[in-house]
């Protein structure tokens, strides 16, 4: 379980102006679940995932995981938690150029030192459809070839926690609907928690919940089918 009590980020503008982007946000994320953070652009969305996720710390606040508060870890222990237990999905695919496709997934597996990251990195993309694209390097991959890369090198060391930013963003419907389709099957079978961010309605409406946000205040908490 994740849970954000009174979580608060502000930053101080060059003019000297403190900015907030996030005001005092609760919001509790059970284990195994789908949680989409919705809002209009500016409302804190990517802090609220970043901060729930270990990537920054908050101005004020806490952010609880297993009864420990993550906010007070310096940043090799955030780091070695984000490595443990923790995947990512980005917007922009965040592939390395100069790696191949398997490479790229194999590449969190070596960090832990994993004797058989090859392997599982093969397994990982022939289970999101690439087993023939192994070796192509992200420039000749379509966009939805490279969000399902990313999605296999999420996947692949097994995290308890995935988070994903607008993982069908630069996706055309179609291709989108696939990703998000691979997604959420790849979701139910590990049992991984799922916080996104999306601006798409139906993405949003997959989910159990959707916690809204509103110029960094959370005004929503919702399941999508109770409306």
């Amino acid at each position: 379980m994740i849970e954000a009590i009174h979580l608060t980020k502000t930053v101080t503008l060059p003019s000297g102006t403190t900015l907030t982007l996030l005001d005092a946000v609760d919001c509790t994320i059970n284990d195994g679940e789908a949680v989409a953070i919705v809002g209009a652009s500016g409302s804190g969305k990517t802090t609220l995932l970043g901060l729930l996720a270990g990537l920054d710390l908050p101005t004020s606040g806490k952010i609880v995981v297993d009864r420990a508060d993550i906010a007070t870890w310096d940043e090799e222990a955030r780091a070695r938690w984000r490595q443990q237990a923790v995947g990512f999905v980005f917007q922009d695919f965040q592939l390395l150029s100069h790696l191949t496709a398997w490479e790229n997934v194999a590449l969190p597996l070596w960090l832990k030192g994993d004797g058989n990251a090859e392997k599982q990195a093969k397994a990982w993309l022939a289970r999101v459809g690439l087993a023939e694209r192994l070796s192509h390097r992200p420039e000749t991959l379509s966009g939805g070839e490279q969000q399902r890369v990313a999605l296999a090198r999420a996947f692949a060391c097994n995290p308890r926690y995935l988070f994903a930013d607008e993982p069908t963003g630069n996706l055309d419907a179609a291709t989108g609907e696939t990703v998000i389709e691979l997604l959420f099957s790849l979701q139910q079978e590990s049992g991984a928690t799922l916080v996104l961010v999306t601006h798409d309605p139906a993405l949003a409406a997959r989910c159990q919940r959707v916690l809204t946000l509103q110029r960094g205040r959370l005004v929503a908490n919702d399941h999508p089918s109770l409306g």
